[in-house]
């Protein structure tokens, strides 16, 4: 398990950053996104999205739809768990099962209930700084071996605007 954390200061370091978990993430892989309201999760979601081809007007919170799926050169299942009462109703929205499925998963507020989520996965925490910068935790759960070249190489290049 590995961590690593850099700055985005702008919109486009977002992207950047989502066009590299678009590159790194497995198929199968589930990302727990926190962070308060407005942090910027669905804002990375639509930066993966984007490097995978997905229009950016069909990318939006599933706050009240619970589950967003996108199509393009990757499958995108998007969850948001914020107005789910229990594990109860988290089962009956059957999150589990997109857990195999061959796409990436990402879960809002995922961390209310970390002990539905797999074992192995990504959990990224988003820290809203002032001037809009955005400090972006990332926990490797997986075991992906590109995170190590992540601080040496694509960090520099997010810094070096």
């Amino acid at each position: 398990m590995g961590t690593v954390e850099f700055m985005a200061r702008n919109e486009a370091d977002t992207d950047r950053l989502g066009a590299i978990l678009a590159q790194w993430l497995p198929d199968g892989a589930t990302v727990c996104l926190s962070g308060t309201l407005g942090a910027g999760k669905t804002r990375l979601v639509q930066a993966v999205a984007r490097a995978c081809q997905v229009p950016l007007d069909q990318v939006v919170s599933p706050t009240f739809t619970l589950c967003n799926e996108y199509r393009g050169t990757r499958r995108i299942d998007h969850f948001d768990v914020y107005r789910v009462r229990d594990e109860d109703e988290l089962l009956e929205l059957g999150l589990d099962e997109y857990f195999d499925a061959p796409s990436l998963t990402f879960v809002e507020w995922g961390e209310r209930y970390a002990n539905q989520l797999p074992d192995a996965r990504v959990d990224i925490q988003i820290e809203l700084l002032e001037h809009d910068q955005r400090l972006f935790r990332i926990v490797d759960r997986i075991g992906l071996a590109e995170l190590s070249d992540f601080n040496q190489s694509d960090r520099m290049d997010l810094e070096s605007d």
